[in-house]
């Protein structure tokens, strides 16, 4: 046996094994959401919320609205606000400097004026230009300052926020009137257990929308659009329940997330010189936890909605996936001494191991596994058992999951999607290792060759707004 058939048989092997590996964690994650989802399921939502409504009430929570360039939807995401179902809160908008229209538009639309207040610095960050506070909404802050970036605009936020818990929203997000108070739900009922929480993040385009509210929601026509709303349902509705349940969680959503502002405070903030700011705190928050021996939860809720608008173009997704991957390799990295480091429990020997194996390096893994196939099939006779193998392992990862979380989607938020809508799915995840998932893995690589040479793109993000009752398919 030649040189060349000892690599590919070694490197066939390895990869099989690996991606034996993720189909045998992500079935376990699916079967532990499946169990929490089903004992949920039929609970009335409403009579659990009102259930807790003493300890809302005990409990203010200050949203913070990071804007740069918001002018497209920033309007729509302050009105979802102001509908919440929530006993006491106030908004917060901190322009970062834009250099569109959107402090203009906030201040005409909500009737800012100029006010006079005192901040307590709690947490180092670029000085204030000026508050207004809205003439026909008492609760309504606007907060000018030059531009920092979204972690140094959230720190701000932070430092203007009177009440004890604060609530980050993208400005480009939609909340549900109740989102908001079951987000809180966990932190409400832990007595102090719980110090953040992150809701499910869903996908808005194409959505009928009006003065912030889903009056109907609509299947995106663009098939990009509609590929990130399966991968989204994967992504929150099977990965991070489990991980919640076992208290393992790295990541919670920047565009809809609660925090404790003291354990926060006290942790440092938001991180400006890092990418990925949300999954750095969280990770900061674990870290601080641990250091102060406090039995403390950060937890996913499933229940509350975000609507968010998704990259429509293939260039917008290619940064922001790009961006994300880098992120996440900069947090593991800049505490790379909790990996495997019994001192962090779950955290150190569960949590890390899986986020730098799975999340982390799995891009080139299974990018390779790809590249193997062609080259299988090209080789020869010998390499078709193998590569038939890995296109198996990548049928079930990809397109199975996928199918199954559309499914779980439906039926446990008792949705119900049109027949066309739901048939458009599952044909859609049939497709997906044949085009999305390859163009994302080798996007999620170039994340990676940024992080190793250090080079720092944020990128651009165009907003069209979620307004519009469709898009135009690519």
């Amino acid at each position: 046996m030649i040189l060349r058939d000892y690599l590919m048989w070694f490197f066939g092997g390895l990869i099989i094994i690996y991606m034996l590996l993720v189909i045998v964690t992500y079935g376990l994650m699916f079967f532990f959401a499946l169990l929490k989802l089903r004992k949920e399921h039929r609970l009335d939502q409403t009579e659990m919320d009102d259930m807790y409504i003493d300890a809302f009430y005990s409990k203010p929570v200050s949203v913070i609205i990071p804007a740069y360039n918001e002018e497209v939807g920033i309007v729509d995401s302050i009105h979802s606000l102001l509908s919440l179902h929530y006993p006491e809160f106030e908004i917060i908008i901190v322009n970062d400097g834009s250099t569109d229209c959107t402090q203009e538009i906030v201040i005409e639309q909500f009737q800012m004026k100029k006010i006079e207040k005192v901040i307590k610095m709690e947490i180092q960050a670029s000085p204030i230009v000026q508050i207004y506070q809205s003439q026909i909404h008492q609760n309504c802050f606007l907060v000018e300052k030059e531009n920092g970036g979204k972690a140094d605009a959230l720190n701000v936020g932070i430092n203007v926020a009177r009440y004890p818990y604060f609530c980050s929203v993208d400005g480009d997000s939609i909340l549900e009137s109740t989102s908001l108070l079951r987000l809180m739900k966990p932190i409400a009922s832990s007595d102090g257990e719980v110090i953040a929480a992150g809701g499910n993040v869903q996908i808005a385009n194409g959505m009928n929308m009006q003065l912030g509210s889903i009056l109907e929601t609509n299947l995106s026509k663009n098939y990009l659009v509609t590929m990130q709303i399966i991968e989204y349902f994967r992504a929150f509705l099977i990965g991070r329940i489990t991980l919640s349940k076992f208290n393992l969680v790295l990541i919670i959503s920047g565009a809809f997330s609660v925090f404790s502002k003291k354990w926060v405070v006290e942790a440092g903030g938001y991180t400006k010189s890092m990418i990925g700011e949300d999954m750095e705190l969280v990770v900061k928050l674990h870290r601080y936890i641990r250091k102060k021996k406090e039995n403390k939860r950060i937890e996913f809720v499933e229940n509350p909605v975000c609507w968010t608008e998704a990259p429509e173009t293939m260039a917008v997704l290619r940064r922001q996936r790009r961006r994300w991957h880098q992120g996440l390799l900069e947090s593991l990295w800049n505490h790379k001494s909790m990996t495997f480091n019994p001192r962090y429990g779950g955290i150190g020997l569960l949590s890390f191991p899986y986020f730098w194996l799975i999340e982390g390096l799995g891009p080139i893994v299974e990018l390779g596994g790809y590249i193997y196939i062609v080259f299988a099939f090209f080789l020869g006779d010998i390499y078709y058992e193998i590569a038939i193998l890995l296109l198996l392992s990548f049928v079930l990862y990809g397109v199975v999951f996928s199918m199954m979380a559309v499914l779980f989607e439906a039926w446990s938020k008792n949705k119900t999607f049109k027949i066309a809508d739901l048939i458009r799915m599952m044909l859609l995840s049939f497709t997906e290792i044949f085009w999305y998932r390859p163009i994302t893995l080798f996007w999620r690589c170039e994340g990676l060759l940024n992080f190793l040479v250090r080079r720092r793109e944020w990128g651009k993000m165009d907003r069209k707004g979620i307004s519009s009752k469709e898009q135009e398919s690519i």
